[in-house]
């Protein structure tokens, strides 16, 4: 352990050990993902997909090494023991910082199939790392203003049709697919601008969980709905790196998703719609109700 260093030493040894591991398992990642454009047939797909999927474990085993490295984190967490790795599962979770995405993977790897997120299409383009985003399949939103629309017409249900097109691939291997439903990290700020309803949480975006239904909700053995706590404050991405985060809380929530939300239409159906949005918006209001950090921890 090296949390007896100084913070600036851990961050630099981290970042270092981040960059060397994705480095490494990239390369492979890619020849498999070549493999795949040149074979396709589908037995030949599933395998490489699992072969795949297991080198990203993998890079996720190596992240939480030295996370444990650098600071040995005071774990609170609860509900992992109705996860299972031979199902696919739709998961959310509030959204507090850069930092929620190496945890859920820390918490998460081979207890959930391999988590895939929504994605900007513009982060296509980050180095390395959007390569290997593409290579596993993760799926390259592109998000249009009502402005934009009304304007553009035949641009309606683009989102739609790229989530239709992502989740078929997902049918030969489980999968997790995720999606933070406040669609950003919380800032009081935000919070002021949204005038959100919730004392700890934006307001919900059900639209992007919605499509994942449409396309592939017969599959989803259910939601897994994650609320997630930094008792010391939102953490930074350099905190997590430099060892400076000492207690997170996690609480893991598996829920049926409602047979009547299966393969509707939430772009022509309004009906639907209203009931889809009221039954996220309750979600989100029993997460809020877990706040503050003593609802979280024992008397």
């Amino acid at each position: 352990m090296l949390h007896g260093f100084p913070p600036l030493f851990r961050g630099i040894l981290a970042s270092l050990l981040l960059a060397l591991n994705t480095l490494f398992w990239c390369w492979p990642l890619f020849f498999f993902a070549v493999l795949k454009l040149i074979l396709p047939f589908a037995p030949m797909q599933r395998s490489l997909r699992f072969a795949m999927h297991w080198i990203a474990e993998s890079w996720i085993s190596v992240n939480s090494f030295w996370m444990r490295l650098v600071q040995p984190i005071k774990w609170d967490v609860k509900g992992l023991e109705k996860l299972d790795m031979t199902h696919s599962w739709l998961v959310t979770s509030n959204h507090q910082s850069w930092v929620d995405i190496l945890v859920l993977q820390y918490q998460f790897n081979r207890r959930l199939p391999f988590l895939k997120f929504f994605l900007k299409k513009e982060l296509i383009w980050v180095p390395v790392i959007g390569l290997c985003w593409w290579a596993l399949e993760f799926p390259f939103m592109k998000r249009y203003s009502k402005a934009y629309l009304e304007k553009h017409p035949e641009k309606q249900g683009q989102d739609l049709a790229t989530t239709r097109k992502a989740c078929e691939r997902y049918k030969t291997n489980p999968v997790s697919v995720f999606n933070f439903l406040e669609g950003t990290r919380f800032t009081p700020e935000k919070h002021d601008q949204q005038n959100s309803p919730f004392t700890h949480l934006l307001k919900p975006k059900a639209g992007g969980i919605a499509f994942v239904l449409d396309a592939m909700g017969e599959q989803l053995h259910g939601l897994v709905n994650v609320t997630l706590h930094y008792p010391e404050g939102r953490p930074k991405l350099w905190d997590l790196l430099s060892g400076q985060i000492k207690h997170i809380v996690m609480r893991v929530k598996v829920v049926p998703i409602p047979k009547q939300f299966i393969g509707q239409s939430y772009d022509q159906d309004m009906a639907y719609r209203a009931e889809f949005q009221e039954w996220v918006n309750q979600l989100w209001l029993e997460k809020d109700q877990q706040h503050p950090l003593a609802a979280f921890l024992p008397p």
